[in-house]
């Protein structure tokens, strides 16, 4: 609607006790407009991509998970790995939005649908008349190359070098993808969980895991991409809740995610896998493990393929849980409120 903003700030100063609900799809117009004629009127209310949780619930299959309490404690149990690994598969893959999980036209040809509905209408329409950017290829290319590599560290200097688009205009092109919700930007911390002064180096996810899909193809449960899109798929539980979350890197290690307390120092470490293997070496996890002891943290939580399992060496205990479990159990907890109570559960299982 032309001029909602206006019409919609006439009715709240003059109706206090009416209640307006604006929606639309473009998330950065929304925040931009209502910040500049709404400040003290309008609260804003994000709704992200579909959780696991959310996704399962909406094609009735939480049959595939069991959530048992205990006391104050919950446990995840699932009857059916390989089910529930297919239906994370098809998350991955279409489970984004759920236009698209129910409809098996869309899912014949994510590309045609998603990328020209939702995505092209974004890059194309909404950031260019917001920012007023001019080069759309420009921002074309650098998010069709994000996308690619969501979940790897990435830096100004590469993409610009790659691009030859100025660090500054994608520094800018960055800024404008965030707010409009196509991906999230994490920040690196050392070993000692430090920030660094110049983030030049940082990873790029993409807020949906099914976006990549549509820009490239569907991929299968053995593809090479496939980790990248789980530990996507993790990031993407998180930005339901307001989880301050980096990874660590430093020479010799890293540490796909970490989650900072307000002091700065480390409340919990993950590693998101989509293998076994480490499960039946864990000595082979030395970057989790040097990250726990010089933090005393006790406990690391290491998503795994299929298996669930613990291990313990030094006072340090790492627990592993399926990918596609966890991520059903942070959806579950982030929408009850509970999410620190789960996770604990989650990793001490």
């Amino acid at each position: 609607m032309r001029n909602w903003k206006i019409h919609l700030k006439t009715l709240v100063d003059n109706y206090p006790g009416l209640r307006c609900v604006a929606s639309g799809s473009a998330a950065a117009a929304l925040r931009l407009k209502s910040a500049e004629s709404g400040a003290g009127r309008f609260t804003d209310f994000l709704l992200p991509p579909l959780t696991f949780h959310e996704y399962l619930t909406l094609l009735k299959k939480t049959d595939l998970i069991k959530i048992i309490e205990v006391d104050e404690a919950y446990v995840l149990e699932t009857p059916d790995i390989h089910r529930l690994n297919e239906c994370f598969l098809h998350y991955l893959n279409f489970g984004g939005y759920p236009e698209v999980i129910f409809s098996e036209e869309i899912q014949s040809d994510p590309g045609r649908y998603i990328k020209s509905d939702i995505i092209d209408k974004v890059l194309l329409r909404d950031l260019p008349s917001l920012y007023g950017i001019q080069d759309i290829q420009e921002l074309n290319y650098l998010f069709t190359t994000l996308a690619f590599n969501t979940a790897n560290e990435v830096s100004l200097k590469e993409l610009a070098k790659g691009s030859g688009i100025a660090k500054n205009t994608i520094k800018e092109y960055i800024e404008y993808l965030e707010a409009a919700f196509l991906v999230k930007v994490v920040h690196r911390v050392d070993r000692t969980a430090r920030r660094f002064k110049r983030a030049d180096n940082f990873k790029i996810y993409l807020t949906n895991p099914s976006m990549r899909s549509a820009l490239f193809s569907p991929i299968t449960a053995d593809d090479e991409a496939i980790g990248a899109l789980v530990e996507t798929a993790i990031f993407a539980q998180w930005f339901h809740s307001d989880e301050k979350l980096h990874y660590a890197r430093w020479k010799t290690g890293e540490v796909d995610i970490v989650s900072l307390k307000a002091n700065q120092q480390p409340a919990w470490a993950v590693e998101a896998k989509w293998s076994d293997r480490y499960y039946k070496r864990p000595e082979k996890l030395k970057s989790l493990l040097s990250f726990c002891r010089v933090h005393n943290l006790r406990l690391g939580m290491v998503t795994t393929r299929k298996v669930f399992g613990g291990f313990t060496k030094e006072n340090i205990t790492l627990r592993f849980m399926p990918a596609s479990i966890y991520c059903y159990g942070l959806g579950y907890a982030i929408i009850q409120g509970k999410k620190r109570k789960l996770y604990e559960t989650l990793s001490s299982q």
